[in-house]
């Protein structure tokens, strides 16, 4: 396993091309796009005003910046350096923008999720859709682009609207039996779409029902013998600063290693974090949830249980692994290649987990560097890792 150097960024805003060519990053009002290979600057692009989302479309020929505070989009194409698009919401203000499947349509959501605009690259064409739901992933794609799931809020009551993404024709919609829904997704297959609650529970529904199939609870005692869990533990070590050639910063007299030990005797107690009565807007309930690319495991995060990593056997429909870390849970992916789950906690480790078990690796940046979110490479075998203002490739030696 290899790192790279150091790079600038700003906002998490780094995203690698879908054809895994190039790595584009945010630095204020300006958009740098990278050869993945080298790493040298192959594009600069200057935006109007401080860029808050950036996205590639499907087929790496245009990249799109938002900037929310002037409720604008630009679009920027790598084989033209000269062409460009601009979007502007006016009045109605912008809260997100993405691109369609086709990567010929753009979504941009008004401010207090008011409805949502689809923009037509081909033929300057605009589409209105209403009743959008402000949620953390409202709006999710099956993996062919075939048709895209939307959640709505209609009379006090959560909905979810499926629209066939080649005219934008609404072909399903019904109720789901969430109280406050926070979130949807589609199984990689299409089969399934996923629903998660505010609440405490992740519910599975039929694709051609629409039914629950099975709900996954979150309790704080785990009693099922079955369940592998895994427990982080950390060891202070010792660190010899002249061990470490071309190294002359300051270290700490001892470094925290960690390691996994598998935890055998029921029951075990998850750490419970007990809301603030005195914050508005406390985290509670389902704030994560991610399907493997084979379909054969989902992992999910109550952050009521920040620390806790849970992961389900879909084809099972049970439990089979909880990760229990000494920090939060910050990010969670899934190798878009293969089996493995890539996690960080806001320290300077990266965490994975595969079938085969789980390990503990030590980001050797020469900076106070921590991992605040992770981003698989299209072809697996690279993860990206961004800090707070700063981001390194690591390179897997092994991608099998």
């Amino acid at each position: 396993m290899n790192f790279s150097d150091l790079f600038k960024q700003n906002g998490h805003l780094c995203r690698f091309s879908p054809n895994g060519s190039f790595l584009a990053n945010v630095a204020q009002y300006r958009l740098v796009v990278r050869d993945i290979k080298t790493l040298q600057i192959v594009q600069l692009y200057t935006c109007l005003d401080a860029i808050q989302q950036i996205e590639w479309s499907s087929d790496s020929r245009f990249i799109l910046c938002g900037m929310y505070k002037r409720g604008m989009v630009q679009v920027w194409s790598l084989e033209q350096p000269e062409w460009t698009c601009k979007i502007d919401e006016g009045s109605a203000g912008l809260k997100a923008v993405r691109w369609s499947p086709d990567g010929r349509h753009i979504l941009t959501t008004a401010d207090f999720h008011l409805r949502i605009t689809v923009w037509s690259l081909v033929n300057k064409s605009v589409s209105y859709i209403k009743y959008p739901k402000d949620c953390k992933q409202g709006i999710h794609f099956t993996k062919d682009g075939k048709y895209m799931a939307l959640a709505e809020r209609r009379d006090c009551r959560d909905y979810v609207s499926v629209f066939v993404c080649n005219t934008w024709q609404l072909v399903k919609h019904f109720a789901t039996e969430t109280q406050d829904l926070s979130g949807l997704e589609w199984s990689p297959d299409g089969s399934v779409l996923c629903v998660w609650d505010s609440l405490l529970e992740v519910r599975i529904l039929n694709h051609i029902t629409w039914k629950t199939v099975v709900e996954h609870s979150h309790p704080h005692v785990m009693e099922n013998p079955a369940v592998v869990v895994y427990k982080e533990v950390e060891q202070r070590a010792q660190v010899h600063q002249q061990l470490i050639p071309g190294y002359h910063g300051n270290l700490p007299v001892f470094a925290a290693q960690s390691k996994y030990d598998v935890l055998e005797a029921c029951p075990i107690e998850v750490p419970v974090l007990k809301p603030d009565p005195d914050k508005a807007n406390p985290k509670i309930g389902i704030s994560l949830l991610a399907f493997s690319s084979d379909n054969k495991y989902l992992a999910t995060k109550n952050d009521n249980m920040p620390n806790a990593l849970w992961i389900w056997d879909v084809q099972k429909l049970c439990q089979t692994v909880l990760m229990l870390q000494v920090g939060n849970v910050k990010c969670a992916k899934w190798s878009p290649v293969q089996t493995q789950l890539a996690l960080c906690t806001g320290n300077n480790k990266l965490y994975l987990w595969s079938p085969a078990g789980s390990v503990s690796v030590e980001v050797p940046t020469e900076a106070s560097f921590q991992v605040h979110k992770i981003q698989w490479h299209p072809e697996g075998g690279v993860l990206l890792l961004s800090g707070k203002e700063q981001m390194c490739l690591c390179f897997l030696e092994d991608n099998r």
